[in-house]
């Protein structure tokens, strides 16, 4: 079976390494010519454990490729997978101007018909009803017989940045979203590798499912986080509630999302709590704590900065290790980290940035313009591990962890996770 993906951001380029370790043969479409010359190098554009062997080893077999225009590509393809971006719009909600452009092209490239449809599966985050009321219409407007040229699904996809591949071939469900809620022979085949609880449903059901996840990931950060505060200014070991808290796996659900630390961020919890917001205001559903949730997110931010700086002279020079919004990352998108750096520097101090999963020189598309419009001399901030080692610190602020792999003798105060 021959898949097509389209956008080779991070969710299109997980997949594309996972689905060739699989045995399927993969093309990737996206317009970054800098992303298609690096894929058909065997190189990942990205940051993101194991997956640069991955993308190495399918070049090396003959089993990816990757283009900039669709052509003909899709002609003797089984399924397209869409993975392009649902930016936040200015009023919240989902940016669909990328989907609505995709899915125009898949029509006209199969316009000329096909001895069987194409299985078009979108993994992107979008609004319940968008298959239904935004996707058939464009597929519609080209085909005369839509149904008989492809068969439209929603998959949300279940990956976190920094532990994908684990995630793909692990994952905690598989959501199938159907026209009639009835399974699909290729996403069947697709699947057929992946042991996890599989739920045909349909479109609107399975298109609200990771907003619901999505949310409740933010819920969880805010929550601990808002205890976490309460705790440190109460002298309470917050490590220590966490550890008690967690440990009720029949109560408290599981460990994820509730360790107080870092402020929630990347490219899809913000987004995506947004994107609800608006929706529950669309239609006046009055959701008063999914509408705290980015507000107690920015007030963290600032008791992080406040907390880090406490008692440190104007002028200080300071470290700060990590930039992206975890470890393992380059994903600087909705870094409360760039937050942290830019306010560290808009009061007074020095500031020098260490990130070892970061090379500003192959960021690229939406996460270089984040980046660099948030925090303009990102470029002159990263230094070396060897020159963070051998500077002079007033203090070491540790934003994902990683500070325990440097040899440091300035006091350390680990963001992550509060003490």
């Amino acid at each position: 079976m021959k898949i097509a993906i389209l956008g080779l951001g991070y969710v299109g380029l997980a997949a594309a390494g996972c689905l060739t370790k699989q045995g399927f043969d993969v093309v990737g479409v996206d317009v970054s010519e800098g992303k298609v010359k690096d894929v058909n190098a065997g190189i990942s554009p990205i940051a993101e454990p194991g997956l640069g062997d991955l993308i190495a080893e399918a070049v090396a077999g003959g089993k990816l490729k990757a283009v900039t225009e669709i052509g003909s590509e899709l002609n003797d393809c089984d399924i397209a997978i869409v993975c392009v971006g649902t930016p936040s719009a200015p009023d919240g909600s989902h940016n669909m101007t990328y989907i609505s452009q995709v899915s125009r092209q898949i029509a006209l490239a199969v316009a000329g018909g096909r001895a069987t449809p194409l299985t078009v599966v979108y993994r992107s985050t979008i609004r319940p009803g968008t298959i239904e009321e935004l996707v058939l219409p464009i597929f519609a407007s080209v085909l005369k017989d839509p149904a008989a040229c492809v068969e439209l699904v929603y998959n949300p996809e279940f990956l976190r940045e920094s532990s994908a591949i684990k995630d793909f071939f692990a994952p905690p469900k598989i959501v199938i979203g159907t026209v009639d809620g009835k399974p699909s022979d290729n996403m069947d085949k697709m699947n057929a590798g992946i042991t996890a609880p599989t739920f045909y449903t349909g479109y609107r059901e399975a298109e609200f499912t990771k907003f619901v996840d999505n949310t409740f990931h933010a819920l969880k950060v805010s929550f601990a986080n808002e205890i976490g505060r309460i705790c440190l200014q109460l002298g309470i070991s917050a490590a220590k509630v966490h550890e008690i808290f967690v440990s009720d796996t029949k109560l408290n659900v599981s460990p994820y999302y509730l360790r107080p630390g870092g402020a929630f961020g990347g490219s899809c919890l913000p987004k995506d709590v947004r994107a609800l917001q608006y929706i529950s205001s669309d239609i006046g559903a009055g959701t008063h704590v999914i509408d705290s949730l980015i507000r107690s997110n920015e007030a963290h931010k600032h008791f992080v900065f406040s907390w880090a700086s406490e008692g440190l002279p104007k002028g200080a020079h300071v470290l700060m290790i990590g930039l992206a919004f975890k470890a393992d990352s380059d994903d600087l998108r909705e870094s409360p980290n760039l937050d942290l750096a830019r306010k560290l520097l808009q009061a007074g101090y020095k500031l020098s940035i260490w990130d070892d999963s970061l090379d500003p020189a192959k960021l690229v598309g939406q996460n270089l313009g984040y980046g660099l419009s948030h925090l303009p001399s990102m470029h002159s901030l990263l230094i070396t591990k060897e020159e963070a080692e051998a500077g002079t610190w007033a203090r070491v602020v540790d934003t994902n962890g990683r500070s325990k792999a440097l040899t440091l003798s300035a006091d350390v105060i680990k963001v992550n996770a509060l003490p």
